[in-house]
């Protein structure tokens, strides 16, 4: 198992490729999404096996939320583990769709 200081990770956005992104060192932590209309399907999750358990996608996954609402979409938590975090943090429950 790789371990990581999660204090100091930093998702970043990346539009062009529709996707939310952790650079781990040894590995690539992802959120794919598809925008249609003022809508944002949240449709994969993944964090590479060595690094799973550590909160990792919670973190992107809690960053990708509030991208989402700050720039006025919806969320369709298509991904089993974004539907179930929202599902855990109510505060996100407003802004998803499909729910």
């Amino acid at each position: 198992m790789a371990t990581v200081n999660i204090e100091t990770l930093k998702p970043v956005h990346l539009p062009e490729r529709q996707r939310f992104e952790i650079d781990l060192g040894g590995g690539v932590a992802e959120i794919d999404y598809r925008i249609s209309g003022d809508t944002m399907a949240m449709y994969h999750t993944g964090v590479p096996p060595a690094y799973q358990g550590q909160g990792i996608a919670a973190i992107i996954t809690e960053y990708a939320l509030d991208w989402a609402k700050a720039n006025g979409y919806k969320v369709n938590p298509m991904c089993s583990y974004i539907r179930i975090y929202i599902q855990r943090h109510p505060q996100y429950q407003d802004n998803a769709v499909g729910f």
